[in-house]
């Protein structure tokens, strides 16, 4: 059974032909799409020495399951994905604090792939995950993430409770985000070693991953909603992580 994916979308497969060439054996194009977008895709495919393939739109829409493709597919071998032992490593050589982004269990590619661009835009140093009942990167992932999949370590663990123990272990704050804090997100510090930690879609943190927090905050909900979607939500956390963080010290 082969362990490649096709990976599609403009942005995520210029990313992986940037970022990790020696991965990818194929790309495919459109060979109807001549604009300058595609043309810096092809390019680029040409310069690493991949084999190109020029089709057309219906062999591409075939290829990668009838999803917006954007003219664009290569087959990769790369998983893309970091264990435990990998994210300590990288944590032991930062030179800034740390600022973690933890999934318990997001199941949705879209909503993991908009994790993963706002984690991004924020300087996430890399975000966490389960190997079971959670999302991995899928080629849906890497195009909504628009590149953000190629250059924030994703890391899945086997045992997210015992990642977060290790976590605490190495001086990181863990700030879990629920609708019925007391605490807000705007009254929490969130300039230290932190992992921010969201549920999954509906039922939200587990019991485990709860109670391996130090803080629990919720945000100010003013409307009739009682919620917003995780990836929202995220990306309010994580920015607002990042603006506080840029404030000057002393």
């Amino acid at each position: 059974m082969s362990d490649k994916q096709i990976i599609y979308g403009l942005h995520a497969v210029q990313a992986l032909l940037d970022k990790e060439p020696e991965s990818v054996s194929a790309v495919w194009f459109d060979q109807a799409r001549h604009d300058k977008r595609i043309q810096t895709v092809f390019g680029l495919a040409k310069k690493t020495g991949v084999t190109i393939h020029k089709v057309e739109r219906e062999a591409l829409d075939k290829l990668c399951g009838h999803t917006q493709h954007q003219g664009v597919a290569a087959e990769s071998a790369a998983s893309g994905t970091w264990d435990e032992a990998a994210l300590m490593q990288l944590l032991a050589g930062l030179q800034e604090p740390p600022l973690l982004l933890i999934l318990d269990g997001v199941t949705d590619p879209h909503n993991l792939g908009a994790c993963l661009r706002s984690a991004d835009g924020a300087g996430v140093h890399a975000v966490i995950a389960p190997k079971d009942n959670a999302c991995s990167l899928t080629g849906t992932v890497r195009k909504v993430a628009s590149g953000a999949a190629e250059s924030v370590p994703f890391v899945q663990v086997t045992n997210l409770a015992r990642t977060l123990g290790k976590l605490k272990e190495a001086g990181i704050w863990l700030v879990g985000t629920t609708g019925n804090a007391d605490q807000s997100l705007y009254q929490t510090d969130l300039k230290g070693p932190i992992g921010i930690v969201m549920g999954a879609e509906g039922q939200g943190m587990r019991r485990l991953t709860a109670e391996a927090c130090d803080f629990l905050v919720s945000l100010p909900m003013r409307g009739r909603v009682e919620s917003l979607n995780v990836s929202v939500t995220t990306g309010i956390c994580l920015y607002e992580a990042l603006r506080q963080r840029q404030q000057p010290t002393g």
